[in-house]
């Protein structure tokens, strides 16, 4: 998993518009780049919904809000239809970006384990490095959290 201070290797992936989305390109901004584990789930929705109520905010404060779960582009369109999202949602249907962030872990629920993505949220500088992170996040009020955390690291 990525640590607060590791240098984030450069890495490519589709967003909902089937544009491939590279991290080379959006370096030298602040990046909020959030996990979740699947479109139209209640929580997954909330946050979307959340950082969508938010975005004018983030980018006020040269920050890119990325949403990231293995679901399809084609899953991605349909969730920002649906729900009026305005973030931008990367694909990673084959897992590359939950591994390299260290969030694709071993979860259990009512006794069974699977694995799946860990709700994690991570604030990347503008050097392409782990400025903060959040991992197992609860939805509410996350948002504000992320805000007040990035204002603290613009001040510094």
């Amino acid at each position: 998993m990525l640590e607060i201070g590791d240098r984030v290797p450069d890495f490519c992936a589709i967003n909902q518009d089937r544009e491939e989305i590279c991290f080379r390109d959006i370096k030298g901004r602040w990046i909020i780049l959030y996990f979740y584990p699947k479109d139209n789930t209640k929580g997954c929705t909330q946050e979307a919904l959340d950082f969508t109520e938010h975005l004018e905010e983030f980018k006020s404060l040269d920050a890119v809000v990325l949403g990231v779960s293995p679901d399809s582009p084609k899953r991605h369109q349909n969730f920002i239809e649906k729900h009026g999202l305005k973030i931008t949602l990367l694909s990673d249907e084959d897992k590359t970006l939950a591994n390299i962030f260290g969030v694709w872990r071993l979860k259990k629920s009512y006794g069974r384990e699977y694995m799946g993505v860990v709700r994690s949220t991570f604030i990347i500088s503008p050097d392409g490095n782990i400025a903060y992170k959040w991992s197992g996040v609860r939805v509410k009020e996350h948002v504000e959290k992320v805000k007040e955390k990035l204002n603290e690291l613009i001040i510094k």
